[in-house]
């Protein structure tokens, strides 16, 4: 399934007219060689330029003249020399006919184009980019991100924040795929293998049918380390492995998932609690996913029983509602609960979490914990986002904590030691906000219950 050219042009009719006036600025990503100039990363588009122009190639710029009511496409048609070593594509002009762009021109033309008019960019996020628009706009790279149109930005998150039945259905495929990728984990999971091994097995199911990964895999049995991308470690009988993977699939909508499990055929006893004390963490935020109920209030739930268990393990204290409104909670849960998702997995967090997870007015903390929070605002239709709570035992933050007397009245500290070693745990689901509530999304189960976990692992 892909999307239609009407769905194009109703976008950028919507964000002509939201914008006003003024020269909308688009800059596709180019090749960028790895170690030398031939030998370049996997290239992928930005999602931008994806959502309004859905041109899926290196080497274009887009603008959108909200004045002449012009959309051109800047690009250049392959030479010979090109030819020689990609064979035959269609023309610039052929590519863009599909999304209903007429206005094709050699990138050439692109700086004239610009000159004198007033243009709109938004917040660079790659080298090259920050390069370009020095050489466009004259704006030194310094400057370019207090100097990004907030309107622009804002227009876009108005938009991409909130998902159709196409873009739905789209993620919805995504998930799936990523549900088979932690599938495949809970397969290849066991003592005296490597974490390069169960990564592999993951990341083969999500290429086999030439698609791409989401963001980079996190398979690992140190899964107290939030975003652990190197495999290094051999698995071990009474190890906990955390995997966090997603599938990217050919329309670029990603799919977000986590699974934690033994790795041995049973978790310990100890193990067990504390992973059914997330599970009751997880069932907790969802029932708090109602339209207009703020996200932050479905965080604050996970936080509450969060701090409730680890004081029904003696290492917590007082009234848990309270460690988790004033962060007490943050020892064990150190990050947000989720965040949106869309053709990013982390959706637009190039333009600022502060437009795309907060709602205008609202503030974003900067307390420890909370300051993690991408998503707080306030659940409308159309929203997709993860969510995603965990535990994790931290000797480095339970040190410092410690050692600087914070929340005495809530942790227990002389209680840590024979925890310090525990690891950590998530599971993480994505969901969309329906008019009549929260929806999963997937159609193939991912195992959350323990039994369901040990009847995957054995399947």
């Amino acid at each position: 399934m892909h999307i239609q050219k009407e769905t194009y042009l109703r976008r950028r009719a919507r964000l002509k007219k939201d914008m006003g006036s003024g020269v909308l600025l688009f800059l596709g990503n180019a090749e960028v060689g790895m170690n030398y100039a031939d030998n370049t990363y996997p290239f992928r588009q930005d999602s931008t330029m994806l959502y309004f122009f859905g041109l899926d190639f290196p080497g274009i710029a887009a603008v959108i003249d909200v004045d002449e009511d012009r959309e051109i496409v800047f690009g250049n048609d392959l030479t010979i020399d090109d030819i020689v070593w990609t064979g035959m594509m269609p023309s610039l002009s052929e590519r863009c006919l599909p999304v209903g762009v007429t206005d094709t021109r050699p990138m050439s033309e692109l700086a004239g184009y610009l000159r004198g008019k007033k243009v709109h960019f938004l917040p660079p996020y790659r080298g090259d980019h920050r390069v370009w628009l020095w050489e466009l706009l004259g704006v030194e790279p310094a400057a370019q991100p207090s100097l990004a149109s907030v309107p622009f930005i804002k227009a876009i998150v108005s938009q991409r924040n909130y998902k159709d039945e196409e873009e739905i259905r789209l993620i919805e495929e995504s998930v799936d795929l990523s549900t088979e990728m932690h599938l495949a984990a809970y397969r290849t999971v066991r003592p005296g293998i490597h974490e390069s091994q169960v990564a592999a097995a993951v990341e083969e199911v999500a290429c086999r049918h030439g698609n791409a990964l989401a963001f980079p895999t996190i398979a690992t049995v140190q899964g107290q380390v939030l975003h652990n991308h190197g495999f290094i470690h051999d698995l071990k009988e009474g190890d906990i492995f955390l995997l966090d993977a997603g599938a990217e699939t050919k329309s670029h909508y990603a799919g977000d998932l986590s699974s934690s499990m033994p790795v041995g055929e049973r978790f310990t006893d100890r193990q067990a609690e504390v992973y059914n004390i997330h599970l009751r963490s997880f069932w907790a935020a969802v029932d708090k996913l109602h339209l207009g109920t703020p996200f932050r209030e479905a965080h604050i739930a996970a936080a509450t029983e969060i701090a409730r268990g680890m004081k029904e393990l003696g290492l917590m204290k007082g009234d848990p509602a309270e460690a988790a409104e004033t962060g007490a909670y943050a020892l064990f849960f150190p990050c947000g609960l989720g965040h949106m998702v869309g053709l990013d997995v982390h959706n637009m967090e190039n333009l600022g979490e502060q437009y795309v997870g907060y709602a205008d007015g609202q503030q974003k903390s900067t307390q420890f914990g909370f300051k993690s929070l991408r998503l707080a605002r306030p659940l409308e239709p159309g929203f997709v986002f993860t969510v995603e709570p965990g535990i994790y035992f931290i000797p480095e933050l339970m040190d410092k904590w410690e050692a600087e007397g914070q929340f005495r009245d809530f942790i227990c500290y002389d209680k840590l030691g024979p925890w310090r070693n525990f690891t950590g745990l998530r599971n993480e689901l994505n969901y969309v906000m329906t008019p009549t509530g929260a929806r999963l999304l997937g159609t193939i189960k991912k195992p959350m219950t323990i039994e369901e976990v040990y009847a995957a692992k054995s399947s």
